[in-house]
Order: structure tokens, then C-alpha cells, then sequence
């Protein structure tokens, strides 16, 4: 057995162990992403709910995946009020990653950033967001996408949408799925101060996670409450059931009988959303050349990117080695769960400080080269 091999079976056995010692409703508040080699159903065909009321922005409905039931199970469409003036909604979405689909979590920002091309309907078209715009401190609804009541909404405008996207796949990448990649100003979205799904829409997750009648192998892709008018309520007026399922959809036939980890296939991997290591990181994000109109400037600035890049793994390398080093001292005491968790939550807070300021400075040098461009852009005086 090798080292790395090793290493990789001891931080499986570690994240284990932290889930098993957490109860159902703390680890799903925390945000648990899944690695999973089986492919989400087809999105659903629905209509939308109409908006409960000013402010109120629609967050589409999604598959998400439960080992404890070894099922997915429909997240109905819901509008969330915006946490933030100014802050739109980022679709979480499926991606393929060379052997096995990755779930991103959505999150709220300025802008709306990537989500895997996927065409949630009701304005994601699967590139930006239609549906609407924020001017001044009142959001103002494109009424063409969005189901409004225009006697207690007056802030509405009608502006058409084409839309060429006939299916209904649910995932990017990989066989069948959305073959696209994000565009520069998709990836610099995402590098912006953003939020992470406010509590109601946690609670709204928790409990379609618990209703039996939203798991794909329940409604065959076809869920009985495919959207709501507000997040958590799947019963009364305001909810809307599937028109029909976006494709067919038969659950795999090897399902059930995974709920521990000992049990569990061995691709298929839990991982934490929130990441608790510098691997759960996405990569270093490589920003776009600069364009300035200087040639010497842009080159200038290139090369403190790469520089700063380069620094940036070196500090996540150096921070994910001392936790592997923790995890061996942990191993060797012979450490019981309560302290495993402790160094856990230790390790989540030492990587999340990192990448924050990690955030802050790839937003700093963003900031010097769009002053450098608009002082170029200037006319002479």
C-alpha cells in the first residue's frame, strides 16, 4: 500500500466518522455536497407559483441526492426574499468530473455567476438571469418569465425572452450533459463577496429531504409538488405539482441498502460543501489576461496574477499537509469521536479563514487593474 493511498483511506474513514457523529438536521444545515456516479434525473416540466410579494426572488427547483435514502429526491422551486439589496441568485448545479458527478451549491451575489448551462426555465436560461433587475433599492420583475400579480406589484416591465433550450437535462458535462464551460465574467461572479443559501431555504431543503413523495424512485421524476409560493410549504394553494417529467427516469436497480458508511460503494464519496480542507477548494482561479490599452501595464499586472497565484497553492499546499499531519497525531492517540470533530471544525475554520483571504486579495489586484483600465479610458483634460 502506498502513502497516498494511505492517506486518502485515512481522511475517508476521518469524514465518516464526523458524519456518523452528527444528527440528520445538523449536517444538512452545514450544506453537505455529494459525489455520486449516478446521473440526476431530467428536470421536471411545472408551472410557477405566483410571487408572494415584493422582493421575493424565484431560486428554481433541482435534484439533490441523500445517501441515507440512496435516492435523489426533488428540491421544489421556491421565491426567497434577497438577503441583500442587490443580490441575485446563483442556481446550485451537477457537473461531471471526469468520473463522477459534483454538485455546486448556489449562493447570492451582485451578479449571477455560472450554473452549468442548465436551463431551470422562469428566466435561467442557462446563461445569466431574465427575470429580472434590481434598480435603486426595488427589484423590478420581467412579467414575460415570471408569474406576478401586477395590482400588488408595480414594479414590473415586459421584455421578451428567447429561449432555444428544448430539454431538460439536469447536469453539465459527461454523457448527455449541457456541453458548456463558464465565461470570464461567469468566474470573476463567483470570486465576488456572495452569500450561501440563507436559513429558509436550508429548512426548505430539510424538508423536501424528509418527504417521501419527492424521491425520484417515488414520482418517477414527476414530483407532486414540483414548486411553492414559499419555501418549507409543500401543501395548500400555493403549491404546484409537475405537468409532466422531463424524460423518463428509472432508479438505478443496485439502490438501498447504503445507508452506513461501511456499506456505501466505494465511488460514491461524500464531501463537504463547506470545505473543511484546501483540497474541498475549488482551484485557484487563473484570472483572465488584463486589457488595459497598456501593453507594459497589462504585462505588469500578468505577471503579479501569476505570481500571486502561484503563492496562493503554495499557502493552500503548505496548510493541507500541517492537517494531515493532525490527522496522523489524531490516528496514533487512538483519538475518540469527539475530539475527531473538534480538529474538524479546527481544519473547516483554518481553511475557510484562507480563503477569504485568499478572496481579498485575487479582489484587490482585480480592483487595481480596473482603476489602471478607467484611467487609461479617461479623455485628456
Amino acid at each position: 500500500m502506498n502513502i497516498r493511498f494511505i492517506r486518502t483511506l485515512l481522511f475517508a474513514l476521518l469524514w465518516a466518522l464526523v458524519a456518523l457523529s452528527m444528527s440528520a438536521a445538523s449536517f444538512a444545515q452545514v450544506g453537505v455536497g455529494v459525489v455520486i456516479t449516478i446521473a440526476p434525473p431530467p428536470l421536471p416540466v411545472y408551472e410557477q407559483p405566483l410571487c408572494p410579494g415584493d422582493g421575493y426572488i424565484w431560486t428554481p427547483g433541482y435534484w439533490a441526492y441523500d445517501y441515507d435514502i440512496d435516492d435523489y429526491y426533488w428540491v421544489p422551486g421556491t421565491w426567497v426574499l434577497a438577503p441583500e439589496i442587490g443580490f441575485l441568485w446563483t442556481p446550485g448545479y451537477w457537473g461531471w468530473g471526469g468520473d463522477r458527478f459534483i454538485f455546486y451549491e448556489g449562493y447570492w451575489g451582485p451578479r449571477v455567476g455560472f450554473y452549468g448551462g442548465i436551463s431551470y426555465g422562469f428566466g435561467y436560461f442557462g446563461e445569466g438571469y431574465e427575470g429580472g433587475r434590481w434598480d435603486h433599492d426595488h427589484f423590478f420583475y420581467n412579467r414575460a418569465v415570471n408569474n406576478i400579480n401586477v395590482t400588488e406589484i408595480h414594479n414590473v416591465y415586459n421584455t421578451t425572452v428567447i429561449n432555444n433550450t428544448v430539454n431538460h437535462v439536469s447536469y453539465n458535462g459527461g454523457n448527455g450533459g449541457i456541453d458548456r464551460r463558464p465565461r470570464p465574467e461567469e468566474e470573476a461572479a463567483a470570486r465576488e463577496r456572495h452569500i450561501p443559501p440563507v436559513a429558509v431555504q436550508t429548512q426548505h431543503v430539510q424538508a423536501a429531504r424528509s418527504n417521501p413523495q419527492l424521491r425520484a424512485s417515488m414520482n418517477m421524476g414527476k414530483p407532486p409538488a414540483a414548486a411553492t409560493a414559499r419555501p418549507g410549504e409543500f401543501n395548500g394553494r400555493g403549491v404546484v405539482p409537475a405537468r409532466e417529467a422531463g424524460g423518463s427516469y428509472a432508479p438505478p436497480a443496485n439502490r438501498g441498502g447504503n445507508r452506513g458508511a461501511e456499506n456505501r460503494p466505494e465511488n460514491n464519496v461524500a464531501r463537504p460543501s463547506t470545505p473543511v480542507h484546501p483540497r474541498d477548494l475549488s482551484p485557484v482561479p487563473r484570472p483572465s489576461a488584463p486589457n488595459t490599452g497598456n501593453p507594459k501595464v497589462d504585462q505588469k499586472y500578468q505577471q503579479q496574477q501569476e505570481k500571486q497565484a502561484a503563492k496562493q497553492q503554495q499557502e493552500r499546499d503548505k496548510l493541507q499537509q500541517k492537517q494531515e499531519q493532525a490527522h496522523q497525531r489524531l490516528t496514533q492517540q487512538n483519538a475518540n469521536d469527539a475530539r475527531r470533530q473538534q480538529v474538524e471544525q479546527q481544519h473547516q475554520q483554518q481553511t475557510q479563514q484562507l480563503q477569504q483571504r485568499h478572496e481579498q486579495q485575487q479582489q484587490q489586484l482585480q480592483q487595481k487593474v480596473q482603476q489602471a483600465s478607467r484611467q487609461r479610458s479617461k479623455p485628456p483634460q
